[in-house]
């Protein structure tokens, strides 16, 4: 059984930072794929960045670019930094762990965008 806990969300003007972490209880080896996901108000949740466990990287076209995911495998926990944020970054971000078998979801933290 795998735990994730996000932090870092908060409310950030247009063209800030905000910095992601995802905690994991249990350890997150190499067979974990991590990511972040998010969801707007009447939207469906979307993967916005992804990591495997050789750290090979995906992104979103909307964030490439300004987001970066990494990983600590020491620590067991997951970063996403978010530079130049928009008002449509604007969700609630979800952590992912999945192997071929198990899929884990956070409980979320919210990232407002506004001026």
């Amino acid at each position: 059984q795998v735990q994730l806990v996000e932090s870092g969300g908060g409310l950030v003007q247009p063209g800030g930072s905000l910095r992601l972490s995802c905690a994991a209880s249990g350890s997150i080896d190499s067979r974990y794929v991590m990511g972040w996901y998010r969801q707007a108000p009447g939207k469906q949740r979307e993967l916005v960045t992804s990591i495997t466990g050789i750290s090979s990287t995906n992104y979103a076209n909307s964030v490439k670019g300004r987001f970066t995911i990494s990983r600590d495998t020491v620590k067991n926990t997951v970063y996403l930094m978010m530079n130049n944020l928009k008002p449509e970054d604007t969700a609630v971000y979800y952590c992912n762990a999945r192997t071929l078998i198990f899929t884990y979801w956070g409980q979320g933290t919210q990232v407002t965008v506004s001026s």
